[in-house]
């Protein structure tokens, strides 16, 4: 249920901190928040006047005295003070109890550093977080999500793609075998659409536009019927609007690079799964999830050049905060899938 407004009084939350959204999942609710992960700073006062949607509306338009931010970069925190306060904004619009501060578990990439793996639970806690915050890697949580059997002695491979890394990992008996995050996904897909448009026709478009692009007619494989779109931005020689035809060939051939490098994610991964995992995945097929596994023909491109069965997650989106709130409901039995911090 997107939005937000669903009440938690005293439950415990978990949080998808993505690059590109924030999902939030209460005890008992489910998900109750999906906002862009995204802050509009008064430069002159330092105080947030927008987070999350409202930011994302203001995007190009705001004014001079108006920064907006986006405090995740890489699944990893890039402004701690402005993620912290857009954390406070999220717990606070589904967690109203002045006296109990909830129980909490993050999910962070699977390569993070201690010192990014630390600055989740610190950014978390000084939010309202109650000590410990729990930390669960990003794809055993999207596992989770994605209704594998990750405690059974047999393999699994899931391929989380979101904002800003994809997470390839290969999972059994409740741990991850091999895992390799790639600084390659959703985002860097819209980049090179932007960049697509100002070489080959002089047109600037903005990321919500080229993020539009994307959905409407961009594909990883080729279709049974090309499409195309007019698209409107700022000529880059005049400065004046005007709109450019584009077809889907000629963008499917610009997102060729950052495509190749997911591929590339996953073929690494499997290059490093023992033999006996392998022909797990030869039989199970392998699973994507996250935003950027719903460009169109991804599953085929994968199964094309890795010869396994790629297919995606029921939820593709959802599948992080969902296996997050599924640990969170089962945190006792699932301890030994999530790492925390203790303190004295």
């Amino acid at each position: 249920m997107p939005g937000g407004s669903a009440l938690s009084l005293g439950r415990d939350i978990a949080i998808d901190l993505g690059t590109a959204n924030t999902l939030v999942y209460v005890k008992g609710e489910g998900i109750v928040l999906n906002e862009p992960s995204m802050a509009a700073v008064d430069n002159r006062t330092g105080q947030l006047v927008a987070v999350g949607a409202e930011a994302k509306r203001m995007w190009g338009r705001a004014p001079q005295n108006i920064r907006l931010v986006r405090p995740m970069k890489d699944g990893v925190i890039a402004d701690f003070d402005v993620c912290e306060q857009m954390l406070r904004f999220f717990i606070q619009r589904v967690h109203t109890s002045r006296w109990s501060k909830p129980r909490m578990i993050v999910c962070v990439p699977s390569e993070v550093t201690g010192v990014e793996r630390r600055a989740v639970q610190d950014a978390a806690e000084f939010a309202g977080a109650r000590r410990p915050v729990y930390i669960i890697e990003e794809p055993m949580a999207a596992a989770i999500g994605a209704g594998l059997p990750v405690h059974l002695p047999s393999a699994n491979l899931i391929v989380d793609i979101g904002g800003g890394t994809t997470e390839v990992a290969v999972i059994s008996m409740g741990g991850i075998v091999t895992a390799h995050s790639a600084r390659v996904a959703g985002d860097d897909l819209n980049e090179a659409i932007v960049e697509m448009f100002h070489k080959e026709f002089a047109l600037d478009i903005g990321e919500n536009t080229a993020e539009s692009v994307k959905i409407q007619i961009v594909s990883a494989w080729p279709l049974a019927e090309e499409l195309s779109a007019d698209v409107g931005g700022r000529d880059a020689s005049t400065g004046l609007p005007r709109t450019q035809l584009v077809t889907s060939e000629e963008v499917r051939e610009a997102l060729d690079g950052p495509v190749t490098m997911i591929v590339d994610a996953i073929k690494t991964t499997l290059e490093r799964t023992p033999p006996e995992l392998a022909a797990d995945i030869i039989g199970h097929g392998l699973v994507l999830s996250g935003g950027g596994a719903l460009l169109t023909g991804l599953a085929e491109r994968v199964t094309n050049e890795t010869g396994i069965h790629a297919y995606l997650a029921p939820e593709p989106l959802e599948s992080v905060v969902l296996g997050c709130g599924l640990t969170l409901d089962n945190i006792d039995a699932m301890k030994g899938l999530t790492a925390q911090t203790s303190f004295d």
